[in-house]
């Protein structure tokens, strides 16, 4: 898509009093790979900041995709003889090579991933209140926005890596509104918000925004800030990214034992038999038994003294659990 903006500053002549108007013509003359891209940048800026939660793996690969890609840019801008002695599709194949296997690293380490996360994060909100300052006050020498934003950038990895629920969800929805107000700026103006942040480091005197380009800057907070209450509240509520892997094992777990429960035969539980009664006749040998007969059948007390006597004996045997027989003589008491 080309597009076109004239801005139109009236300074004071004679007749005119002393006004500033921004005036804004766009002739929009639309090219397909462009509005393409245009179309999937917002499709995803809007998922990131009212879903972005919910698609943390995604997210995650993204991050890392994106700053690896962002890198090799710049060292392909830095380093001319690059450019000179390789092709462009060369150039894009490598690029995005090196930006795959940096996606799937951070999806896969979930802590390089929040590290990055982290680092995006900072750079974001610093960059951002940089252009905004840049309309007011110079910001000379270079190293002092080199230093808010390395600063910024690892302040925030560190509370990423602290909080990591809640940075997931500010990082989303702040990545996601940046690229809904990139994609309204290309649409509005000509790309002027990366224009400024190139000024800000190239040390030239950046351009004044004009009212719309200060609304299209307005969208970055206001629906950053909506992101993350939309997500706080309703999309990301009672989710976790560390209890997924958990919840997956644990049902795997129970998966399996079921299966193992299914093919083994249940085995029944064998009653125990009943407890045996014990009798003091149980434990008397015969012999002695037919020699208490024989005692009983005389008279006398001394007899009948020694009858309750190893009747007690054997009471008491009976009570103390004794299983011995019992087949020694009992002693014979004359009078």
């Amino acid at each position: 898509m080309a597009l076109t903006s004239l801005y139109v500053t009236e300074k004071p002549g004679a007749g005119l009093s002393e006004v500033d108007i921004c005036t804004l013509e766009i002739n929009m003359k639309y090219e397909v790979i462009p509005s393409i891209v245009c179309s999937v940048c917002l499709s995803f800026g809007l998922i990131y900041c009212f879903f972005g939660y919910r698609c943390f793996k995604m997210v995650m690969f993204f991050s890392g995709f994106l700053l690896s890609l962002a890198a090799m840019l710049l060292l392909y801008h830095k380093e001319p003889v690059l450019s000179t002695q390789l092709q462009a599709e060369t150039k894009a194949g490598i690029g995005l090579g090196v930006a795959v296997l940096c996606g799937l690293l951070t999806m896969l380490m979930t802590t390089v991933g929040l590290l990055i996360s982290g680092l995006l994060l900072g750079s974001l909100l610093s960059l951002s209140i940089l252009v905004v300052i840049g309309q007011f006050h110079s910001l000379t020498p270079v190293w002092v926005p080199l230093s808010v934003v390395l600063t910024a950038s690892m302040a925030a990895a560190v509370f990423t890596l602290q909080w990591q629920k809640l940075f997931s969800i500010i990082f989303t929805s702040v990545f996601g509104a940046t690229a809904v107000m990139l994609c309204a700026d290309y649409l509005v103006g000509a790309f002027v918000l990366p224009d400024e942040v190139y000024d800000i480091f190239s040390q030239a005197a950046p351009r004044p925004l004009c009212w719309f380009d200060w609304a299209v800057t307005g969208i970055c907070p206001v629906l950053s800030l909506t992101g993350v209450l939309v997500q706080w509240w309703f999309t990301a509520k009672g989710m976790s990214h560390n209890g997924s892997a958990h919840k997956k094992q644990t049902k795997y777990a129970k998966k399996h034992a079921n299966k193992e429960s299914r093919r083994r035969p249940q085995h029944h539980r064998r009653r125990r038999p009943p407890p045996l009664k014990r009798y003091a006749g149980d434990v008397l040998a015969p012999s002695y038994l037919q020699s208490l007969q024989e005692r009983q059948m005389g008279t006398g007390s001394s007899k009948s003294s020694v009858s309750t006597i190893t009747h007690t004996l054997i009471d008491f045997d009976f009570e103390t659990g004794s299983m011995v027989p019992l087949t020694t003589s009992s002693p014979v008491f004359t009078v």
